[in-house]
């Protein structure tokens, strides 16, 4: 079979001809059909993601297959089922071995790019919004990064949470993607100072926070009393460190939150998450927004969208029908 494969940390992903896999116990081998690619897959190929992976390897985090062979052990799925799992790596290659536990089945009226540009960015907002953050109908929320691929996730659901949503975005073209998606105001981070801006607008209530930097301290500066803050990432390439002073005076609550870390500690989290995420999909009230869609062999492009800040919504690469 045909793999995107790393081999230096750093480098270019090659297009190698490798072995098929077999499953192993509790594993489902799966034909891809589509892989969402992330943020965090373009740490993961500069080794500064905060998990480490043996080179060479496959990237690939997000995936919609159908499944091709069960391994020992396996109940529940059937072979040529379609599938949309979470595994790390892997899907980047035209054949993959997943956790069956990973595995979630795909609504039929569900395309096959809109189901990898789904399960990460949709389940990161809605996890981050509702479980850690208990977004309330009527409060303000505060996004920033909001035409990426979870940020314009947070700027949907938050909408259809009920609150009142404020996008941050840099330039017209990502803040008009961010207004369709249901943004109620926008700041051109380029152009408009967000501290001011947010707080003439009421203040923010909960702040979906992928960016980082100086936008993160611009936020924690316009927080109303008891807000929660939510770092999910750092793309502007800053750590921010938190003043302690500023929590105390205001009684603001940072959240920590790693969506991925579910998978291992409390993966009901996640499908509760996905029960209700499909039923919206289903319902014609989430619809992801893919602005990119590339062949296997053009996947080192694809990621390259990502860093470059090119793309809004989400990047999918195409492996098979």
């Amino acid at each position: 079979m045909r793999a995107m494969r790393l081999h230096e940390l750093g480098q270019p992903m090659t297009l190698d001809e490798v072995a098929l896999p077999e499953p192993a116990k509790g594993e489902v081998r799966v034909r891809v059909h589509t892989c969402g690619i992330n943020f965090g897959d373009t740490l993961i190929v500069q080794g500064k993601y905060q998990e480490k992976f043996e080179l060479p390897f496959t990237p690939g985090m997000e995936i919609c297959a159908s499944v091709d062979a069960l391994g020992a052990g396996v109940s529940g799925i059937e072979v040529g089922q379609r599938i949309a799992s979470y595994s790390g790596v892997g899907g980047l290659a035209e054949y993959n071995c997943v956790p069956a536990a990973s595995c979630v089945p795909v609504p039929a009226d569900m395309s096959d790019s809109d189901a990898a540009a789904f399960l990460v960015a949709y389940g990161t907002s809605h996890v981050a919004l509702d479980y850690k953050a208990g977004l309330k109908a009527g409060e303000t929320l505060l996004v920033l990064g909001a035409s990426g691929g979870i940020g314009l996730t947070a700027v949907e659901l938050g909408k259809l949470m009920g609150a009142k949503v404020i996008a941050v975005a840099r330039g017209a073209e990502k803040l008009a993607v961010a207004k369709q998606a249901g943004a109620d105001h926008l700041i051109d981070s380029s152009s408009e100072d967000i501290r001011e801006v947010v707080k003439s607008l009421g203040g923010a209530d909960v702040v979906y926070d992928p960016v980082g930097g100086d936008q993160f301290k611009a936020a924690l500066r316009a927080c109303n009393p008891e807000a929660r803050i939510i770092p999910l990432g750092f793309a502007s390439g800053e750590v921010p460190q938190i003043p302690a002073n500023i929590l105390l005076v205001k009684n603001l609550t940072v959240v920590g939150f790693y969506w991925g870390g579910y998978t291992k500690f409390k993966p009901a989290v996640l499908t509760d998450s996905f029960r209700q995420l499909f039923t919206w999909y289903s319902e014609g009230r989430l619809k992801p927004h893919v602005s990119h869609i590339l062949p296997l062999d053009q996947s080192n492009e694809a990621m390259q969208l990502l860093v470059d800040r090119k793309a809004t919504g989400k990047v999918v690469v195409q492996i098979s029908g």
